[in-house]
């Protein structure tokens, strides 16, 4: 039971809840756009997808922490692979089983969630491996992971892909923000990195309006208030005393409130029963980010 409880905390638990709400919410996009009549295969289809996500996340995650390995023993020496509860080469092999099952799960779908898979694990391991310590492309690499994620569930309807390709910019634009102050959670924030993720927040919030207004889902936009509220009261914290401490606790906020901006995504879509079942992962995710690492 240790062992299972040890890969476990491995996968970021709480994390991986928040990739499975941006496959619904893509699915709510692709609902809303479609008109589907005959529903027989598209929940099935969904819970392949949701498979898919939350195996990508979490073994993009398990190579996160192979890569940072020797830094980790400095840093975060509580981590699994540092403190040896997990050895390198098994959570290598965890790792690898996890992107095959997304890939296969993903398969079943169509032939899109499978390229768009492929996607997702190539930009995470290039994440993982290369980009994630410059101050541009690393936050861009997940940025991009999180805009495919939405994709991914879009492609729950192949031809929608193409003609919403542009729905992937807004958690490109989050996650950067996110992944822009991330990287001081350990040593302490700088105010320059605050201001422009407090920037790229605001773009979020606009877009969001806008295409609220294009759907005139006018009720939905009610959710941008705790939207807003989640994320900036701790940003601002940070902001006021940019200490390692209050850094972390942006970060978790960012993390967690994805939910909510998935949730805001099937609102603005129509999708309302979507909605409340991405808001009823937003309390599982708190709880696990209680007991599990977020950061």
């Amino acid at each position: 039971m240790n062992r299972l409880f040890y890969y476990i905390t491995l996968c970021r638990p709480a994390n991986v809840i928040t990739a499975m709400a941006d496959v619904l919410a893509g699915s709510s996009i692709a609902l809303f756009y479609s008109n589907i009549a005959d529903t027989e295969n598209v929940y099935p289809h969904i819970a392949l997808l949701l498979i898919a996500t939350a195996a990508l996340y979490a073994g993009g995650i398990v190579f996160n922490d192979i890569f940072d390995a020797g830094t980790d023993r400095i840093e975060r020496p509580e981590r699994m692979i540092p403190s040896g509860r997990i050895s390198k080469k098994s959570a290598t092999i965890f790792g690898t089983a996890l992107f095959i099952i997304a890939l296969t799960s993903s398969a079943l779908v169509n032939g899109t969630a499978l390229l768009i898979a492929g996607a997702i694990a190539l930009s995470a391991f290039l994440y993982d491996s290369k980009s994630k310590q410059h101050p541009i492309a690393g936050p861009l690499t997940m940025g991009l992971c999180r805009g495919l994620n939405l994709l991914l569930g879009i492609s729950l309807m192949p031809p929608l892909v193409t003609q919403e390709l542009y729905l992937g910019i807004v958690p490109l634009v989050y996650i950067f923000a996110v992944t822009t102050i991330s990287r001081d959670e350990v040593h302490g924030g700088k105010r320059r990195n605050l201001a422009i993720t407090f920037i790229l927040y605001l773009l979020v919030f606009i877009i969001l309006g806008i295409v609220g207004c294009y759907t005139k889902a006018y009720t939905g936009l009610l959710l941008l208030l705790p939207f807003f509220i989640s994320i900036m009261r701790p940003l601002f914290k940070a902001w006021q005393n940019p200490q390692a401490k209050n850094i972390v606790r942006a970060v978790k906020a960012g993390v967690l409130s994805i939910i909510l901006l998935d949730a805001t995504w099937a609102a603005v879509h129509h999708q309302f029963v979507i909605c409340g079942i991405i808001l009823c992962l937003l309390p599982l995710s708190i709880l696990l980010g209680k007991y599990f690492a977020v950061t």
